[in-house]
């Protein structure tokens, strides 16, 4: 290349912004990751194809981010986190846990968000092109199949975070989600109720159908017939837990107790039953699942499953770390790691308030 070509494209370089790893990728007709493994000289690219990615380097002029480069070839390990949380709180507890940790074992946490209606493999290969060694994936990510599909390509050390199904190939940090629900829903009818509502999770996620699985086996295991009218399905955003409270509230022989399959969805229910003029504990008791800020922020305070959201970010980042540290990468796989729950109690739950019965009455005389 002339230098005069050069300048010349130096020049609209200028003028229309420099080119990016995705311009490179684009050029070359591979992904963002592949030309981040040949920038990197990862060995495990064709060669056919690293001259194709070194080709558009060179017609493009492209300059790697040298501070980019610098610290992905450093010794401090750098964590991917990457999020699409439709519950703020349990994010906000989750991102908590994993920055704590991040600081106490001296590495990075890079977190990034998958927007509304983003392609999310697209998300995942741009994660994977930033240079990172491992990374963390809450819900409902945990399960995205095609983030899987692209972190199992690259070869990504991952650890899925809040799942009841395990995945091939990835670490998973979980509680028993079926245990949990079965237990909050036996308090429930320790109490005295009978007739129980129950809000599903996003029926995407398999800690949903969980969560479901260990309400309905408690109402079986108690002699109660399972009433599919008193189950609605929620998504477990504050408004889907406004929609299915209204549901249950608006049957002719209203629940006595509403459990909801986390406390955005529960916090919902209680905002709906106010405004109808209930009083929680007094008229319904409603409970919920995960026991974040939230749950203690509004009033009744929630009674609610406890999961450990803090721990459980922070021991994803603790086994990549560990693992990746002694150079144990294959085995980071085939971690699997249940944490304790446990059922907390607080103003939200009573035993059902019993009806006074109305009788004709006693005439007078004999």
């Amino acid at each position: 290349m002339s230098d005069s070509e050069r300048k010349r494209r130096s020049a609209k370089s200028r003028q229309t912004g420099a080119p990016t790893i995705a311009d490179v990728a684009a050029l070359a007709g591979v992904s963002m990751m592949t030309v981040s493994r040949v920038i990197n000289s990862e060995p495990k690219v064709r060669q056919t194809t690293r001259d194709a990615v070194n080709a558009a380097i060179a017609q493009l002029n492209y300059a790697p981010n040298r501070a980019a480069r610098s610290l992905a070839g450093a010794s401090q390990l750098r964590l991917g986190l990457l999020y699409s949380n439709p519950s703020e709180a349990f994010l906000s507890a989750f991102i908590v846990g994993s920055l704590e940790e991040a600081g106490r074992s001296d590495v990075q946490i890079i977190v990034q968000k998958v927007e509304d209606g983003e392609d999310l493999g697209l998300a995942a290969e741009r994660m994977v092109a930033g240079g990172i060694h491992g990374v963390i994936l809450p819900p409902p990510l945990n399960e995205a199949s095609e983030v899987l599909a692209i972190l199992r390509k690259a070869d990504m050390p991952t650890v899925a975070v809040s799942t009841a199904t395990p995945h091939e190939g990835i670490a998973t940090i979980m509680i028993d989600d079926r245990s949990a629900a079965r237990e909050l829903t036996a308090h429930l009818i320790d109490l005295g109720h009978r007739r129980i509502g129950f809000i599903a999770g996003h029926p995407d996620l398999s800690a949903s159908g969980a969560r479901r699985e260990g309400y309905r086996e408690a109402l079986e295991e108690a002699g109660i017939a399972f009433d599919e009218a008193l189950v609605a399905q929620g998504y477990f955003t504050y408004r889907s837990g406004l929609d299915a409270a209204e549901e249950l509230l608006s049957l002719e022989d209203q629940p006595s107790a509403i459990f909801a399959s986390n406390d955005d969805m529960a916090a919902a229910t209680v905002a709906i039953a106010h405004r109808r003029g209930l009083d929680v504990p007094g008229d319904l008791t409603v409970c919920g699942f995960d026991d974040v800020a939230l749950a203690t922020t509004i009033w009744p305070e929630l009674t609610t499953i406890h999961q450990p959201i803090v721990e459980m970010s922070r021991r994803a980042v603790e086994l990549l770390v560990t693992l990746l540290r002694n150079k144990r990468k294959a085995e980071i796989g085939e971690q699997r790691i249940e944490i304790e729950y446990r059922l907390v109690r607080r103003q939200s739950d009573a035993a059902p308030r019993r009806r006074p019965v109305l009788r004709p009455p006693v005439p007078n005389g004999n």
